[in-house]
């Protein structure tokens, strides 16, 4: 399934939602020092903010990141990572690095980053893209920056 992404207002959303973006904001300013006190400082468990961590920002600060951490599970043939990294330039998404796991039974994972600020499509049609490559299993966003 395709992931979607929602502007939502803030008043709609959840206390967990809201009280873990505080965290991270009390982390980037340096407020906190760790997440088990940023967590602490705003009332929320640390399993709640790792549950959101990544999928929650404000929209201003949405809109400045640029960098895209990409996991996918490729079959272990000749050329399915070329596919990948041509797929990956088409876009126009660069590559920052590439971390590929030893195969096991015919399967590998790839880690990619890539600075997609230039890219001409949204990291959702990305995905499509890559998904719809004969010898990708799987690839979802794991991180942005």
């Amino acid at each position: 399934m395709a992931e979607r992404y929602f502007v939502v207002r803030e008043d709609l959303l959840p206390e967990g939602i809201l009280k873990t973006e505080q965290a991270k904001e009390l982390l980037r300013r340096g407020e906190a020092a760790t997440v088990h006190e940023a967590a602490e400082r705003v009332g929320l468990s640390r399993s709640a903010y790792y549950k959101y961590k990544d999928g929650v920002y404000l929209l201003e600060q949405a809109s400045r990141e640029s960098i895209a951490t990409l996991s996918m599970d490729l079959e272990h043939r000749s050329g399915v990572l070329s596919k990948v990294l041509g797929t990956l330039a088409s876009s126009e998404g660069n590559v920052l690095t590439i971390s590929q796991s030893i195969p096991l039974q015919g399967m590998a994972n790839v880690v990619v980053s890539i600075d997609a600020a230039g890219m001409g499509e949204s990291l959702t049609e990305l995905l499509e893209r890559l998904r719809s490559l004969n010898g990708v299993k799987r690839a979802s966003v794991i991180g942005r920056s």
